[in-house]
Protein backbone atom coordinates (compact mmCIF):
# COMPACT_ATOMS: atom_id res chain seq x y z
CA UNK A 1 0.00 0.00 0.00
CA UNK A 2 0.98 3.49 -0.54
CA UNK A 3 1.85 6.16 2.54
CA UNK A 4 1.18 9.62 2.25
CA UNK A 5 2.43 12.56 4.58
CA UNK A 6 -0.29 15.07 5.88
CA UNK A 7 0.37 18.04 3.27
CA UNK A 8 0.59 21.66 4.66
CA UNK A 9 -2.61 22.94 5.18
CA UNK A 10 -1.87 26.89 6.18
CA UNK A 11 -0.04 29.42 4.60
CA UNK A 12 2.91 31.26 6.46
CA UNK A 13 0.64 34.16 7.16
CA UNK A 14 -1.87 32.45 8.96
CA UNK A 15 1.07 30.41 11.02
CA UNK A 16 2.38 33.86 11.91
CA UNK A 17 -1.11 34.83 13.44
CA UNK A 18 -0.79 31.69 15.93
CA UNK A 19 -2.97 29.30 14.15
CA UNK A 20 -2.70 25.62 15.18
CA UNK A 21 -1.17 23.47 11.84
CA UNK A 22 -1.86 19.57 11.81
CA UNK A 23 1.05 17.72 12.63
CA UNK A 24 3.41 17.73 9.24
CA UNK A 25 5.45 14.29 9.41
CA UNK A 26 2.55 11.76 10.62
CA UNK A 27 1.87 9.61 7.52
CA UNK A 28 -0.93 6.96 6.37
CA UNK A 29 -1.52 4.09 4.56
CA UNK A 30 -3.67 4.78 1.12
CA UNK A 31 -6.31 1.68 0.49
CA UNK A 32 -8.11 3.19 -1.98
CA UNK A 33 -6.23 4.54 -4.27
CA UNK A 34 -8.97 5.69 -6.94
CA UNK A 35 -10.55 7.56 -4.67
CA UNK A 36 -9.14 11.25 -3.89
CA UNK A 37 -11.38 13.11 -1.59
CA UNK A 38 -11.70 16.73 -0.91
CA UNK A 39 -13.73 18.34 2.00
CA UNK A 40 -15.22 22.55 1.09
CA UNK A 41 -14.31 23.82 4.25
CA UNK A 42 -17.65 26.23 3.60
CA UNK A 43 -20.59 26.49 6.34
CA UNK A 44 -18.39 23.61 7.88
CA UNK A 45 -15.91 25.57 9.74
CA UNK A 46 -11.84 24.76 9.92
CA UNK A 47 -11.96 22.82 13.00
CA UNK A 48 -14.44 20.25 11.82
CA UNK A 49 -13.07 19.79 8.66
CA UNK A 50 -9.29 19.28 9.89
CA UNK A 51 -11.30 16.44 12.04
CA UNK A 52 -13.05 15.43 9.23
CA UNK A 53 -9.75 14.97 6.61
CA UNK A 54 -7.53 13.15 9.58
CA UNK A 55 -10.09 10.44 10.60
CA UNK A 56 -10.57 9.44 6.57
CA UNK A 57 -6.78 9.32 6.37
CA UNK A 58 -6.86 6.82 9.26
CA UNK A 59 -9.78 5.05 7.42
CA UNK A 60 -7.40 4.73 4.50
CA UNK A 61 -8.61 7.56 2.19
CA UNK A 62 -6.49 9.93 -0.16
CA UNK A 63 -7.54 13.30 0.91
CA UNK A 64 -6.18 16.50 -0.60
CA UNK A 65 -5.89 19.95 1.48
CA UNK A 66 -6.01 22.23 -1.55
CA UNK A 67 -8.48 21.34 -4.86
CA UNK A 68 -6.09 19.89 -7.59
CA UNK A 69 -6.96 17.96 -10.36
CA UNK A 70 -5.84 15.01 -8.78
CA UNK A 71 -9.46 15.18 -6.88
CA UNK A 72 -12.24 12.63 -7.77
CA UNK A 73 -14.89 13.50 -5.21
CA UNK A 74 -15.76 16.87 -3.71
CA UNK A 75 -17.88 16.49 -0.39
CA UNK A 76 -19.83 19.54 0.71
CA UNK A 77 -21.96 20.10 4.04
CA UNK A 78 -25.24 22.16 4.32
CA UNK A 79 -24.93 23.44 0.88
CA UNK A 80 -27.02 23.18 -1.41
CA UNK A 81 -26.17 22.34 -5.28
CA UNK A 82 -26.12 25.76 -6.42
CA UNK A 83 -24.11 26.82 -3.43
CA UNK A 84 -21.47 24.40 -4.16
CA UNK A 85 -21.33 25.17 -8.06
CA UNK A 86 -20.76 28.89 -7.10
CA UNK A 87 -18.16 27.99 -4.83
CA UNK A 88 -16.25 26.06 -7.61
CA UNK A 89 -16.64 28.62 -9.94
CA UNK A 90 -14.86 30.76 -7.39
CA UNK A 91 -12.30 28.48 -7.52
CA UNK A 92 -11.98 28.50 -11.44
CA UNK A 93 -13.53 25.44 -12.27
CA UNK A 94 -15.71 25.75 -15.30
CA UNK A 95 -15.79 22.24 -15.96
CA UNK A 96 -17.63 20.32 -12.69
CA UNK A 97 -18.47 17.12 -14.03
CA UNK A 98 -15.22 15.72 -13.96
CA UNK A 99 -15.67 15.40 -10.00
CA UNK A 100 -18.00 13.32 -7.76
CA UNK A 101 -20.24 16.21 -5.58
CA UNK A 102 -21.27 14.38 -2.67
CA UNK A 103 -22.92 15.23 0.05
CA UNK A 104 -21.44 14.88 3.93
CA UNK A 105 -24.07 11.78 4.30
CA UNK A 106 -22.16 9.68 2.19
CA UNK A 107 -18.86 11.02 3.90
CA UNK A 108 -20.11 9.44 6.88
CA UNK A 109 -21.66 6.37 5.28
CA UNK A 110 -17.84 5.77 3.73
CA UNK A 111 -16.60 6.08 7.53
CA UNK A 112 -19.23 4.21 9.08
CA UNK A 113 -18.11 1.31 6.64
CA UNK A 114 -14.45 1.50 6.63
CA UNK A 115 -14.38 1.99 2.66
CA UNK A 116 -15.61 3.78 -0.19
CA UNK A 117 -19.67 3.42 -0.54
CA UNK A 118 -22.01 3.67 -3.43
CA UNK A 119 -22.76 7.26 -4.05
CA UNK A 120 -25.80 6.93 -5.93
CA UNK A 121 -27.21 4.79 -3.13
CA UNK A 122 -26.35 7.02 -0.11
CA UNK A 123 -26.64 10.61 -2.09
CA UNK A 124 -29.81 11.86 -2.79
CA UNK A 125 -30.16 15.50 -1.63
CA UNK A 126 -28.29 16.30 -4.80
CA UNK A 127 -30.39 13.95 -6.91
CA UNK A 128 -33.25 15.92 -6.22
CA UNK A 129 -31.67 19.42 -5.85
CA UNK A 130 -30.08 19.05 -9.17
CA UNK A 131 -32.95 16.63 -11.48
CA UNK A 132 -35.93 17.87 -9.62
CA UNK A 133 -37.94 15.98 -7.08
CA UNK A 134 -38.05 11.93 -7.21
CA UNK A 135 -40.25 10.32 -5.31
CA UNK A 136 -38.60 7.64 -4.45
CA UNK A 137 -35.58 9.68 -3.37
CA UNK A 138 -37.96 11.52 -1.16
CA UNK A 139 -39.36 8.89 0.51
CA UNK A 140 -35.41 7.27 1.36
CA UNK A 141 -34.85 10.56 2.80
CA UNK A 142 -37.99 11.25 4.77
CA UNK A 143 -38.06 7.68 6.19
CA UNK A 144 -34.10 8.21 7.08
CA UNK A 145 -34.89 11.98 8.12
CA UNK A 146 -37.61 10.71 10.66
CA UNK A 147 -35.60 7.73 12.28
CA UNK A 148 -32.32 10.04 13.17
CA UNK A 149 -34.73 12.33 14.47
CA UNK A 150 -36.72 10.36 16.59
CA UNK A 151 -33.38 9.02 18.27
CA UNK A 152 -31.94 12.66 18.42
CA UNK A 153 -35.01 13.90 20.25
CA UNK A 154 -35.14 11.28 22.84
CA UNK A 155 -32.09 12.64 24.35
CA UNK A 156 -32.97 14.70 27.36
CA UNK A 157 -32.32 18.52 26.24
CA UNK A 158 -32.16 17.88 22.04
CA UNK A 159 -35.03 19.45 20.20
CA UNK A 160 -36.26 19.35 16.41
CA UNK A 161 -33.42 22.66 15.58
CA UNK A 162 -30.42 20.75 17.16
CA UNK A 163 -31.56 17.55 15.43
CA UNK A 164 -31.88 19.35 12.27
CA UNK A 165 -28.36 20.45 12.99
CA UNK A 166 -27.06 17.27 13.37
CA UNK A 167 -28.79 16.09 10.45
CA UNK A 168 -27.77 18.05 7.67
CA UNK A 169 -23.47 17.58 9.50
CA UNK A 170 -24.36 14.07 8.12
CA UNK A 171 -24.97 12.11 11.31
CA UNK A 172 -27.97 9.57 11.84
CA UNK A 173 -27.41 7.74 15.10
CA UNK A 174 -26.66 8.62 18.41
CA UNK A 175 -23.56 6.70 18.34
CA UNK A 176 -22.30 8.92 15.68
CA UNK A 177 -23.37 12.07 17.80
CA UNK A 178 -21.34 10.74 21.08
CA UNK A 179 -18.38 9.82 18.19
CA UNK A 180 -18.00 13.10 16.78
CA UNK A 181 -15.70 15.17 19.23
CA UNK A 182 -16.26 18.77 17.58
CA UNK A 183 -19.42 19.08 18.76
CA UNK A 184 -20.40 21.25 21.74
CA UNK A 185 -23.44 19.96 23.73
CA UNK A 186 -25.27 21.52 26.47
CA UNK A 187 -25.24 20.43 30.26
CA UNK A 188 -28.52 19.92 29.76
CA UNK A 189 -27.53 17.05 26.10
CA UNK A 190 -24.96 16.12 28.31
CA UNK A 191 -27.03 15.07 30.92
CA UNK A 192 -29.23 13.43 28.60
CA UNK A 193 -26.54 10.94 27.26
CA UNK A 194 -25.40 10.60 30.78
CA UNK A 195 -28.44 8.95 32.09
CA UNK A 196 -30.03 8.07 28.30
CA UNK A 197 -31.13 4.56 29.51
CA UNK A 198 -32.81 5.81 32.55
CA UNK A 199 -34.49 8.64 31.30
CA UNK A 200 -36.19 7.00 27.84
CA UNK A 201 -37.78 4.20 29.95
CA UNK A 202 -41.16 4.84 31.50
CA UNK A 203 -42.10 6.45 34.96
CA UNK A 204 -44.24 3.97 37.13
CA UNK A 205 -47.03 5.65 39.21
CA UNK A 206 -45.11 3.73 42.23
CA UNK A 207 -42.15 5.81 40.83
CA UNK A 208 -43.84 8.83 40.79
CA UNK A 209 -45.71 8.63 43.90
CA UNK A 210 -41.99 7.74 45.57
CA UNK A 211 -40.74 11.01 43.80
CA UNK A 212 -43.93 12.97 45.40
CA UNK A 213 -43.02 12.04 48.74
CA UNK A 214 -39.71 13.04 48.15
CA UNK A 215 -40.70 16.69 46.54
CA UNK A 216 -43.50 17.19 49.02
CA UNK A 217 -40.91 16.70 52.32
CA UNK A 218 -38.79 18.36 51.05
CA UNK A 219 -40.44 21.73 49.81
CA UNK A 220 -42.64 21.64 53.28
CA UNK A 221 -38.95 21.48 54.78
CA UNK A 222 -39.21 24.90 53.54
CA UNK A 223 -42.42 26.29 53.64
CA UNK A 224 -44.93 23.82 55.47
CA UNK A 225 -48.15 24.95 54.44
CA UNK A 226 -47.16 24.73 50.83
CA UNK A 227 -49.05 23.02 48.57
CA UNK A 228 -47.62 20.55 46.26
CA UNK A 229 -49.92 18.76 43.46
CA UNK A 230 -48.32 16.17 41.06
CA UNK A 231 -50.15 16.87 37.55
CA UNK A 232 -49.79 16.28 34.10
CA UNK A 233 -50.69 12.58 33.05
CA UNK A 234 -50.40 11.14 36.29
CA UNK A 235 -52.82 13.71 37.70
CA UNK A 236 -55.25 12.47 34.41
CA UNK A 237 -55.06 8.91 35.91
CA UNK A 238 -52.13 7.80 33.58
CA UNK A 239 -50.26 4.65 35.18
CA UNK A 240 -46.84 5.57 33.62
CA UNK A 241 -45.12 8.64 32.14
CA UNK A 242 -41.63 10.14 31.09
CA UNK A 243 -41.70 13.06 34.05
CA UNK A 244 -43.02 14.31 36.54
CA UNK A 245 -44.38 17.46 37.07
CA UNK A 246 -45.22 19.34 40.39
CA UNK A 247 -47.03 22.50 40.70
CA UNK A 248 -46.48 24.32 44.19
CA UNK A 249 -48.36 27.66 45.82
CA UNK A 250 -48.55 29.25 49.28
CA UNK A 251 -51.87 29.58 49.86
CA UNK A 252 -51.03 31.56 53.20
CA UNK A 253 -49.54 35.55 52.84
CA UNK A 254 -46.03 34.86 52.94
CA UNK A 255 -44.39 33.17 49.55
CA UNK A 256 -40.69 32.16 49.46
CA UNK A 257 -38.93 33.55 45.94
CA UNK A 258 -35.78 31.33 46.79
CA UNK A 259 -38.32 27.93 47.37
CA UNK A 260 -36.25 26.03 44.66
CA UNK A 261 -33.21 26.89 45.29
CA UNK A 262 -33.47 25.91 49.03
CA UNK A 263 -35.14 22.75 47.46
CA UNK A 264 -32.48 21.75 45.18
CA UNK A 265 -29.54 23.19 47.64
CA UNK A 266 -30.63 20.72 49.82
CA UNK A 267 -31.17 17.66 47.21
CA UNK A 268 -27.61 18.71 46.57
CA UNK A 269 -26.27 17.72 49.70
CA UNK A 270 -28.36 14.80 50.15
CA UNK A 271 -26.97 13.54 46.99
CA UNK A 272 -30.21 12.97 44.93
CA UNK A 273 -29.39 15.93 42.51
CA UNK A 274 -28.37 15.07 39.24
CA UNK A 275 -29.12 18.13 37.20
CA UNK A 276 -30.71 21.20 37.80
CA UNK A 277 -31.96 23.91 35.90
CA UNK A 278 -33.99 26.84 36.87
CA UNK A 279 -35.43 29.72 35.01
CA UNK A 280 -36.88 32.29 37.10
CA UNK A 281 -39.71 33.93 36.99
CA UNK A 282 -41.06 36.65 33.56
CA UNK A 283 -44.62 37.16 34.79
CA UNK A 284 -45.49 40.66 34.23
CA UNK A 285 -49.09 41.59 34.69
CA UNK A 286 -49.15 43.70 31.92
CA UNK A 287 -48.55 40.80 29.77
CA UNK A 288 -51.35 38.83 30.80
CA UNK A 289 -52.77 37.24 29.45
CA UNK A 290 -51.08 36.08 26.23
CA UNK A 291 -53.26 35.91 23.02
CA UNK A 292 -50.93 32.78 21.63
CA UNK A 293 -53.17 29.76 21.64
CA UNK A 294 -50.26 27.57 22.43
CA UNK A 295 -48.18 29.82 24.74
CA UNK A 296 -45.70 29.08 27.32
CA UNK A 297 -46.14 30.51 31.01
CA UNK A 298 -43.88 32.79 32.97
CA UNK A 299 -43.69 31.15 36.29
CA UNK A 300 -40.67 30.24 38.25
CA UNK A 301 -39.51 26.48 37.11
CA UNK A 302 -36.42 23.92 37.97
CA UNK A 303 -35.99 21.21 35.72
CA UNK A 304 -34.27 18.70 37.58
CA UNK A 305 -33.08 15.01 37.14
CA UNK A 306 -33.34 13.53 40.46
CA UNK A 307 -31.70 9.81 41.88
CA UNK A 308 -34.73 7.77 42.90
CA UNK A 309 -33.09 5.04 45.32
CA UNK A 310 -34.60 1.37 44.22
CA UNK A 311 -34.09 -1.66 46.38
CA UNK A 312 -32.03 -4.10 44.63
CA UNK A 313 -33.68 -7.53 43.44
CA UNK A 314 -32.01 -9.99 45.48
CA UNK A 315 -31.74 -13.28 43.33
CA UNK A 316 -28.66 -15.50 44.76
CA UNK A 317 -28.91 -17.93 42.14
CA UNK A 318 -30.15 -15.98 39.34
CA UNK A 319 -26.60 -13.62 40.48
CA UNK A 320 -24.09 -16.80 41.27
CA UNK A 321 -24.67 -18.04 37.80
CA UNK A 322 -24.35 -14.97 36.13
CA UNK A 323 -21.38 -13.97 38.58
CA UNK A 324 -22.41 -10.29 38.80
CA UNK A 325 -21.02 -8.21 41.84
CA UNK A 326 -23.70 -6.74 43.53
CA UNK A 327 -21.35 -4.19 44.45
CA UNK A 328 -21.91 -3.46 41.08
CA UNK A 329 -25.41 -3.37 40.63
CA UNK A 330 -26.92 0.40 40.15
CA UNK A 331 -29.73 0.79 42.43
CA UNK A 332 -30.94 3.84 42.01
CA UNK A 333 -33.03 5.16 38.82
CA UNK A 334 -32.51 8.66 37.20
CA UNK A 335 -36.04 10.42 36.91
CA UNK A 336 -37.15 13.69 35.45
CA UNK A 337 -38.84 16.25 37.23
CA UNK A 338 -40.44 19.54 36.98
CA UNK A 339 -41.16 21.80 40.17
CA UNK A 340 -43.25 25.02 38.79
CA UNK A 341 -44.47 27.72 41.85
CA UNK A 342 -46.98 29.58 41.31
CA UNK A 343 -48.88 32.22 43.58
CA UNK A 344 -51.66 31.25 44.91
CA UNK A 345 -54.59 33.53 42.72
CA UNK A 346 -53.22 32.23 39.55
CA UNK A 347 -52.84 28.60 40.70
CA UNK A 348 -56.28 27.53 39.53
CA UNK A 349 -54.85 28.32 36.29
CA UNK A 350 -51.73 26.64 36.23
CA UNK A 351 -53.22 23.82 37.68
CA UNK A 352 -55.34 23.15 34.81
CA UNK A 353 -52.69 24.23 32.21
CA UNK A 354 -50.16 21.96 33.53
CA UNK A 355 -52.75 19.28 33.88
CA UNK A 356 -53.04 19.33 30.39
CA UNK A 357 -53.38 17.06 27.97
CA UNK A 358 -51.82 19.28 25.80
CA UNK A 359 -54.37 19.29 22.76
CA UNK A 360 -57.45 19.18 25.64
CA UNK A 361 -56.04 22.98 26.74
CA UNK A 362 -55.70 24.17 22.90
CA UNK A 363 -58.57 23.10 22.17
CA UNK A 364 -60.15 24.77 25.74
CA UNK A 365 -58.06 27.94 24.88
CA UNK A 366 -59.74 28.10 21.37
CA UNK A 367 -62.94 27.74 22.45
CA UNK A 368 -62.56 30.98 25.20
CA UNK A 369 -61.48 33.21 22.75
CA UNK A 370 -63.83 32.14 19.51
CA UNK A 371 -67.17 31.13 21.29
CA UNK A 372 -66.53 32.99 24.45
CA UNK A 373 -64.36 36.22 23.34
CA UNK A 374 -61.75 35.34 26.19
CA UNK A 375 -58.42 34.73 26.57
CA UNK A 376 -57.43 31.82 28.73
CA UNK A 377 -53.62 30.93 29.85
CA UNK A 378 -52.16 29.35 32.33
CA UNK A 379 -52.25 32.86 34.38
CA UNK A 380 -55.55 34.01 33.79
CA UNK A 381 -59.31 34.44 32.40
CA UNK A 382 -59.89 37.50 30.57
CA UNK A 383 -62.83 39.09 29.55
CA UNK A 384 -62.76 41.12 26.42
CA UNK A 385 -66.40 42.37 26.47
CA UNK A 386 -66.41 43.31 29.71
CA UNK A 387 -62.62 44.49 30.16
CA UNK A 388 -62.11 42.14 33.35
CA UNK A 389 -59.80 39.54 34.82
CA UNK A 390 -62.03 36.47 36.30
CA UNK A 391 -61.35 35.02 39.44
CA UNK A 392 -60.91 31.67 39.66
CA UNK A 393 -60.44 29.60 43.09
CA UNK A 394 -60.51 26.01 41.13
CA UNK A 395 -60.89 24.35 38.23
CA UNK A 396 -64.26 24.03 38.49
CA UNK A 397 -65.09 27.31 38.66
CA UNK A 398 -63.22 28.79 35.50
CA UNK A 399 -64.96 25.79 33.51
CA UNK A 400 -68.65 27.92 35.23
CA UNK A 401 -67.17 31.45 33.67
CA UNK A 402 -66.51 29.22 30.48
CA UNK A 403 -70.41 27.96 30.47
CA UNK A 404 -68.81 24.36 30.25
CA UNK A 405 -69.66 21.36 32.63
CA UNK A 406 -66.61 20.62 34.35
CA UNK A 407 -64.61 18.11 33.31
CA UNK A 408 -62.42 15.62 35.34
CA UNK A 409 -58.52 15.82 34.87
CA UNK A 410 -58.97 11.38 34.18
CA UNK A 411 -61.53 12.52 31.00
CA UNK A 412 -58.88 15.36 29.78
CA UNK A 413 -56.81 12.38 28.15
CA UNK A 414 -57.23 13.94 24.63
Amino acid sequence: MDKIRAPAVFSQRKRQKGIHTPNLTCSYEIKFNEFVIFIIQRKMGRTRRIFLMELARRKGFRVESELSDSVTHIVAENNSYPEVMDWLRGQGVDDSSRFELLDISWFTACMEAGRPVDSEVKYRLMEIIEEGESSRAKEVLNDERYKSFKQFTSVFGVGVKTSEKWYRMGLRTLEEVKADKTLKLSKMQKAGFLYYEDLVSCVSKAEADAVSLIVRNTVCTFLPDALVTITGGFRRGKKTGHDIDFLITNPGPREDDELLHKVVGLWKKQGLLLYCDIIESTFLKEQIPSRKVDAMDNFQKCFAILKLCQPRVDNSSYNTSKNIDMAEVKDWKAIRVDLIIAPFEQYAYALLGWTGSRQFGRDLRRYATHEKKMILDNHALYDRKKRIFLKAGSEEEIFAHLGLDYVEPWERNA
